[in-house]
């Protein structure tokens, strides 16, 4: 049984965003799968990257949780294969900076404990607020 897919007016204005970010036409895409057959890094990812498109094209943004589009390595591999010229490098990107872009914190500052901020490296304190929060 396949599942059904409603399209609205936020997996539309999802999709748009990817696309005035990566500069690609990403509704080109026909789904060959010639992306996914060339990565050099599709055995890591969990989803390969033609499903990262495709989930993109029907403004999924669960795709914004994938490891895909942290993996891509940028190596063109896809973008020389694409019969249609897509670049999937660009739309990996923008799919990052849209995540990049919620400012989502891990850690909470003030709730670290005070005994932990004393004893803690400073350096270590600052590089892992830096990853972790937005």
């Amino acid at each position: 049984m396949a599942n059904k897919i409603t399209i609205t007016s936020e997996n539309v204005e999802f999709l748009r965003k990817v696309e005035e970010l990566s500069g690609e036409i990403i509704t080109l895409c026909d789904q060959c799968g010639t992306c996914s057959a060339g990565c050099p890094m599709v055995g890591e990812m969990d989803i390969t990257p033609s499903q990262m498109v495709r989930n993109v094209q029907l403004g999924i943004t669960d795709v914004l949780d994938t490891k895909a589009m942290w993996l891509c390595a940028s190596c063109f591999t896809c973008t020389v294969r694409c019969p249609r010229g897509l670049d999937l490098s660009k739309i990996a990107e923008a799919l990052r900076q849209i995540k990049l872009r919620k400012a989502v914190d891990y850690i909470d500052i003030n709730k670290l404990p005070e005994e932990d901020l004393k004893e803690l490296p400073q350096i270590a304190l600052i590089s892992g607020f830096r990853k972790f929060t937005g």
